[in-house]
């Protein structure tokens, strides 16, 4: 489904309005913040859960987003922070890149909140949700193809398999063959035109998401390559959080949440034990596992939020054993952007 972080809005004066930072309390008792720590956040987004760590200890926070908007935003929060927090426009796969610039050498903790921000919904400009029209863009941070190049030069087979995929959507070939279709006839070039496009082969009853949730979902995911980042992010913070530094992650979707569970049940794993040869191979746990379960939200929070409904937050403390260096798993497999607009 169409997911977000939060429910933060740009106020009048151009600074953070009131927001709603999903699964607060359970991502503070997670990362655990403690005075003189650094921190990072990879998706600063409306900055409720930049602010919450600040709170939470007097340590500092490196604040990363894609979205030079958000960064613009937070100016205020910063200017508060007596120097303890810093924001950079910047993708969180590049946490070590962020680190260098800022002289720090290790993270006690790093929280990734995936998704799109309910600032970046809200904006019609951008392009990222049906309910209001506007260009098809969906860019996060504004450079690449957008998704109107997607739409325009993906075939039929690639888009169908995009949106199967990543937007779970079991009507895929049918919808990716609408886009065919009507690209034939005008370039596909506002959110209304694709999402008209979308409602005309899928079908929805009262009460259900809109028909082309699931669609927009997918072409957004593709377009900013986000389960790539994710594992990139995720390799990057075994090798840059101190022991017992924590990494918390909030997702939204079943593809983000079994990449998540999947690196740390690998990172968290012993080796196997004999007692004919005590340690069989394998190297010593990089991981220990903070929640054996997703969190989720209670009925509390979801009636006070309702985007909390679909967030699961995974959550583990790095030892003081070597990184694993083992690949990312559970990834699926898709063209990359570039070979999908170069036609294959």
């Amino acid at each position: 489904m169409m997911r977000d972080r939060g429910t933060g809005r740009s106020g009048a004066d151009g600074g953070l309005a009131p927001h709603i930072p999903v699964l607060a309390r359970a991502v503070i008792e997670q990362l655990s913040p403690r005075d003189g720590g650094v921190y990072l956040d990879g998706t600063f987004g409306a900055g409720g859960h930049t602010r919450l760590i600040l709170q939470a200890a007097n340590c500092r926070v490196i604040s990363l987003d894609r979205d030079q908007s958000a960064i613009a935003l937070g100016a205020d929060l910063v200017a508060q922070s007596n120097g303890r927090l810093v924001l950079m426009q910047e993708r969180f796969s590049e946490i070590e890149s962020a680190m260098r610039a800022n002289g720090v050498t290790h993270l006690d903790g790093i929280l990734l909140d995936l998704g799109v921000s309910s600032m970046q919904l809200d904006q019609a400009e951008r392009g990222f949700s049906f309910r209001n029209d506007g260009p098809l863009d969906m860019r996060m941070g504004r450079d690449g193809p957008s998704a109107a190049d997607l739409v325009a030069h993906a075939t039929e087979r690639d888009l169908a398999a995009i949106i199967a995929t990543l937007g779970e959507e079991r009507f895929a070939r049918a919808v990716a063959r609408a886009i065919v279709r009507a690209r034939a006839d005008s370039p596909i070039e506002t959110t209304g035109a694709l999402a008209d496009i979308i409602s005309r082969v899928v079908r929805s009853k009262p009460g259900e998401i809109h028909p082309a949730t699931r669609t927009f979902q997918a072409l957004r995911m593709f377009v900013n390559d986000e389960l790539g980042e994710l594992a990139t992010a995720l390799q990057a913070a075994e090798q840059v959080l101190a022991p017992d530094g924590r990494l918390a992650v909030i997702s939204f979707h079943s593809l983000e949440d079994r990449i998540v569970k999947q690196f740390f049940a690998q990172r968290g794993k012993a080796p196997a034990v004999s007692r004919h040869q005590p340690l069989i191979g394998g190297p010593a746990p990089s991981f220990r596992i903070l929640t054996t379960k997703a969190i989720v939200a209670d009925a509390e929070e979801i009636a006070e939020n309702s985007r909390a409904r679909s967030a699961k937050l995974r959550a583990g403390a790095r030892t003081d054993a070597a990184p694993m260096q083992l690949a990312v798993t559970g990834l699926p497999s898709l063209p990359s952007l570039d070979d999908v607009m170069r036609g294959r």
